[in-house]
């Protein structure tokens, strides 16, 4: 499928390793071929890695239940699919798309970014900052103003007439 997998990887984590195939459908195809699940990747023969992705490939001829595929009925054909790899981020955007230019609910909600599926949106899904109060910090020190000063000095012309009286003395010089 276009993936290298580690040869030292056990059956069932390898074959999850492939985007399109979980737990139980990895399961589900070594139980159908009746490989050992708790093998190595490693130890396959060619016959084996070929039966595996002719399963892997087209589920539905080897009699997989139909509830197993990750795609039914598809809107385009009908037919009941099982995605793989890329298929699967390409199919989702398609249908994403369509449903927003048919303008549906769905297509609404897909276009606003809120969520699809009925799910509560009143304390959940926030997205974006806090509004409202600003954090962290501390607060800014206050300046004092001229006004705030404690008492007004005495006027300049009373100032230069009689010196103040507890003023320093004078330095002496040694």
């Amino acid at each position: 499928m276009g993936n290298d997998i580690p040869g030292e990887r056990k059956m069932l984590v390898g074959l999850t390793q492939i985007k399109g195939i979980g737990y139980n459908f990895a399961t589900a195809i070594l139980d159908t071929l009746k490989i050992d699940s708790n093998s190595n990747i490693g130890h396959l023969t060619d016959e084996n890695v070929q039966a595996i992705e002719k399963l892997i490939t087209n589920p539905v001829e080897s009699n997989f239940p139909t509830w197993f595929l990750n795609r039914r009925k598809d809107i385009e054909t009908g037919s009941d699919l099982h995605l793989l790899t890329s298929d699967i981020p390409f199919t989702l955007r398609n249908d994403i798309e369509r449903e927003r230019i048919t303008a549906s609910w769905r297509g609404y909600r897909h276009l606003s970014g809120l969520k699809v599926r009925g799910q509560r949106t009143r304390t959940s899904g926030r997205k974006g900052g806090a509004v409202g109060v600003a954090k962290g910090g501390l607060a800014a020190p206050v300046k004092k103003s001229s006004s705030d000063a404690p008492a007004a000095a005495a006027p300049a012309a009373d100032a230069a007439a009689a010196p103040a009286a507890d003023a320093a003395p004078a330095e002496k010089k040694e």
